[in-house]
């Protein structure tokens, strides 16, 4: 199975747990955007990034790449994401049909991969382990959006930057 297959079926699966949520889905037109998914989450708009993890073997954990690649027919480029590119990463692994789902600013944290153990015989959870299945976070982060949209601003007084930290609604 070819990457890009792996990749629109984790879009799929994504698109699905989003309606199974009753939140409304968007797709871009092409792939010249940074994020490939737009929930509406309670009338807020929150971009997604999809990626597809894969087994590694020799580690026995799931891996995703957490960086931008872009391909022609003679190189691959890869690049890190930028804060302001998405909200929020799905690492989907397909074996288990099971998400993690990254705030931006943890996903782009990492090293170029994140390593998603799910053997259950270890003496140290993993970094990652809070946001497995955590679609709560996406959530937390609409609903503190709706609450800034909707505030009044008084003159010269921060507005925010939206930046979907684990501690949401400082």
């Amino acid at each position: 199975m070819s990457t890009k297959l792996k990749g629109d079926l984790a879009e799929q699966a994504a698109i699905l747990q989003a309606l199974r949520l009753s939140w409304g889905v968007l797709k871009p037109i092409g792939d010249r955007l940074p994020y490939d998914l737009a929930f509406d989450v309670n009338g807020v708009l929150v971009k997604v990034q999809v990626k597809c993890a894969w087994f590694d073997d020799q580690r026995g954990n799931f891996v995703v790449d957490n960086r931008r690649t872009k391909t022609n027919r003679r190189s691959m480029i890869r690049s890190c994401y930028e804060s302001s590119d998405f909200d929020f990463a799905l690492a989907y692994i397909p074996d288990l049909d099971l998400f993690y789902v990254f705030p931006v600013s943890v996903f782009i944290s990492y090293a170029s991969e994140i390593h998603l153990v799910e053997a259950a015989k270890r003496q140290r959870k993993p970094r990652s382990v809070e946001y497995r299945d955590a679609w709560n976070l996406i959530l937390a982060w609409a609903a503190c959006e709706e609450t800034r949209m909707r505030l009044p601003l008084k003159f010269g007084e921060p507005s925010g930057d939206g930046d979907p930290e684990p501690s949401f609604c400082n």
